[in-house]
């Protein structure tokens, strides 16, 4: 269900709210794009020929200011997403996070917070940019609704940022209001990724409820287990244009020097699927056309089950600015290990 500013706010007070299963924890997700984090929270779904399990996490409210990737989270997802600025959210004018007349809970809140003025890719902005202070909505929200747990999601190029101080000030200003803070560069393709993408979980606890410093899951592909793209993606080199949903491509041509202008290997990981493909996403290595939205959302791990709305080119944007849903499946499995120990 899809929901903004525009459209009436509905949802069930506090003492009609279906009763929470046994064991399952409430989260509260932000700059939650089209879900790929939320997805691997959820757990219950197949990708790459394997099976992710269903985890004990249940979204209670999720926003993102996207409205294409609202779009696609709404179609592909039961629980509600909330289409607006959390900036706004936050100061009141529209649905507060902590209406007097349904309190939100969450026992986790998520938030891959907007990367592209950390990126090494782009202008690096830093905190100078717009984007580079929305995590501080993040960190009122975690004030508010005082989770046990939270998990950000950050580019590489957080960590050297301002020589370091960027990241420092982020820690800092979540310690500030309780937490304990942990991160950890994380390469994807050592949780069975098939890409090349390296991303910053920062992860906190709560020092309120006692809780010990976050213990990141454990890495399940070494180098030499890599997944390639051969295994994730060659079947579809011969699938017809359009018989699998988005499975259409750009038809932008070659320009040399430029991003996205190469080719992929098919006995090697993915390039790092990007929001900015502009139509140059990369080639096929079969040097017959670019890869495909739907080769990219399986190289990002999304299963083909998950359909990207409205077009082609949002498609890209969509997948390229998402979490892999695998990577979220097995931080979501060791948060979850970690509430059932120390809760």
């Amino acid at each position: 269900m899809l929901q903004t500013a525009s459209r009436s706010w509905t949802v069930k007070k506090a003492d009609e709210k279906e009763k929470s299963v046994k064991g399952r924890y409430s989260v509260v997700s932000l700059f939650s794009g089209c879900g790929g984090l939320d997805l691997g929270f959820k757990g219950d779904f197949s990708v790459l020929g394997k099976r992710y399990a269903a985890r004990s996490f249940k979204v209670e409210w999720a926003n993102d200011f996207d409205e294409k990737a609202c779009l696609t989270y709404s179609k592909n997802f039961k629980d509600p997403i909330v289409c607006g600025d959390i900036t706004k959210i936050l100061e009141g004018n529209y649905p507060d996070l902590l209406s007097p007349e349904v309190p939100l809970q969450a026992d986790v809140v998520l938030g891959g917070f907007p990367c592209q003025d950390f990126s090494l890719a782009g202008k690096r902005a830093g905190f100078a940019g717009r984007r580079g202070v929305l995590y501080q909505s993040m960190v009122e929200t975690v004030r508010r609704l005082k989770p046990a747990v939270f998990v950000a999601e950050n580019v590489k190029g957080l960590l050297s940022m301002d020589d370091g101080k960027a990241i420092e000030t982020i820690i800092k200003d979540f310690a500030k209001i309780g937490y304990t803070v942990t991160y950890k560069l994380h390469h994807a393709a050592n949780f069975g990724v098939p890409q090349n993408r390296e991303r910053v979980i920062i992860a906190g606890t709560s020092k309120k409820k006692g809780l010990p410093a976050f213990e990141f899951p454990p890495e399940t592909h070494p180098k030499e287990r890599w997944i390639t793209l051969e295994k994730a993606i060659g079947e579809l080199a011969s699938v017809k244009e359009g018989a699998l949903p988005n499975h259409h491509w750009s038809g932008a041509k070659m320009f040399v020097g430029t991003q996205g202008n190469s080719y992929t290997k098919a006995d090697k990981i993915g390039p790092t699927m990007r929001a900015e493909h502009h139509g140059n996403i990369e080639w096929h290595w079969n040097a017959k056309r670019r890869l495909s939205a739907r080769e990219a959302a399986r190289i990002q791990t999304f299963p083909d089950t998950f359909v990207f709305h409205p077009s082609t080119s949002s498609a890209y944007k969509q997948i390229g600015n998402a979490v892999p849903p695998v990577l979220g499946w097995h931080i979501a499995t060791a948060v979850e290990k970690f509430l059932n120990k120390y809760l």
